[in-house]
């Protein structure tokens, strides 16, 4: 069995990087930021912030590995970005997995590309395009229409940004639970008071709501039987249910045990 590694991550504005950028010394952290959103807004009429500007604050992963199925986040709460980064893509060098995302390919990889490039991170197995794996000419994580990398938001809009569907909306379709308590918009206000437990919590939920998606997509395409998407799916339950953390007893409580659309 391929490891399969469902990945997703929060980010927050670099105000180290826009204070550099454009001169902005003796302004604090918050200053800089709300500086950045405005003007971000005059431009476009939106807040949200060039990609290569989005700092990692928490990278959450899912690794479903033979009869074993864990989710965490990346590194310690005192782990700084380029930690984060450079263990996410240690475990593409050590697994060679099957990534899958929710919106990966316009988000996600892309600003670790980034920002793996500001701390100097090496990642030469996911870079790798054939030169050194003769297979990853015709299948890498780098190509869009390669399935090393799957980004199920793509895939299922057909690669059409018109039908582009927001994963909250499409979990709780399915029946399972989608966002809880915090969305994007918030990560920046919770890292400024110090939540960034809540904001790892968010993550991990987030990270579960997608794999949950791809179980549903693998049943969808006839890769997982009847029988065996609900015992992954069980599987998931009984790993979730040993945890005494708050965020997956209430993960657990608004997943519908029938399904979506029922």
């Amino acid at each position: 069995m391929i490891p399969v590694l469902v990945f997703d991550i929060e980010t927050i504005p670099d105000v180290g990087g826009l204070r550099r950028l454009n001169g902005l010394e003796g302004m604090d952290d918050g200053q800089v930021a709300q500086l950045a959103f405005q003007q971000r807004r005059q431009s476009n009429g939106s807040d949200f912030l060039p990609l290569h500007l989005q700092r990692v604050a928490a990278i959450s992963c899912v690794l479903r590995d033979k009869d074993n199925f864990r989710v965490w986040s990346l590194g310690s709460l005192e782990d700084g970005e380029g930690e984060l980064i450079r263990r996410f893509f240690e475990g593409i060098e050590k697994y060679t997995p099957q990534l899958v995302s929710w919106n990966g390919g316009g988000f996600d990889l892309p600003v670790l590309h980034y920002r793996a490039l500001v701390h100097g991170v090496q990642a030469p197995r996911y870079w790798d395009m054939g030169d050194d794996d003769r297979d990853f000419k015709w299948n890498n994580y780098i190509s869009r229409y390669h399935a090393r990398h799957l980004d199920l938001m793509d895939l299922l809009a057909l690669y059409q940004p018109r039908a582009y569907v927001p994963l909250d909306e499409m979990a709780q379709l399915c029946g399972f639970p989608g966002k809880l308590g915090m969305d994007g918009s918030k990560v920046w206000d919770a890292y400024q008071q110090g939540e960034m437990k809540a904001i790892r919590d968010y993550c991990e939920t987030d990270v579960v709501n997608t794999y949950l998606v791809y179980l549903r997509f693998q049943l969808l395409r006839g890769m997982l039987t009847r029988d065996a998407y609900d015992a992954e799916c069980e599987l998931v339950r009984g790993v979730l249910a040993k945890s005494d953390e708050t965020h997956w007893r209430e993960f657990l409580a608004g997943w519908r045990t029938e399904r979506g659309g029922d």
